[in-house]
């Protein structure tokens, strides 16, 4: 796996690309250091890690249980401390399911999902960062 960070201004704007897709993501600071708003924050990029592997793995999940699945959208809410480095403390996050979806099953895949199968929850937990997660069904 890789990754390449290139310089699109004089200050903190980057677009970051991988090999395995030639999508280009927006990267950038807070106006303090330099940055116009230009694409998001790297600390942001965490929390969007954490909710798309979660998320992968639960909507597979699911479908193998046969679950009708309309929609999902997920959001996800990070804690971060005051001292430098202002890491994580605490993140949440929050499957928002729509479809013919039993609870029991996404209760169970949601634990799978974000438990077993994420690498970035494990890589977060494993640097004492207290995830937790909660499902609604419409």
């Amino acid at each position: 796996m890789k990754a390449v960070l290139q310089r699109v201004n004089n200050a903190v704007h980057f677009e970051a690309s991988s090999v395995s897709s030639p999508i280009k993501v927006n990267i950038d600071g807070p106006t303090s250091i330099g940055g116009e708003e230009k694409g998001v924050r790297p600390m942001e990029l965490v929390l969007m890690a954490l909710g798309s592997c979660s998320v992968f793995d639960l909507t597979t999940i699911l479908q193998k249980q046969r679950q009708e699945i309309q929609d999902i959208q997920v959001e996800v809410e990070g804690e971060r401390r005051d001292e430098i480095p202002n890491i994580f403390t605490k993140i949440h996050i929050s499957f928002l399911l729509k479809g013919n979806i039993d609870e029991n099953k996404a209760q169970k895949a949601a634990e799978l999902a974000v438990k077993k199968y994420c690498s970035v929850h494990d890589m977060l937990a494993a640097g004492g960062v207290e995830i937790t997660y909660s499902i609604k069904i419409n």
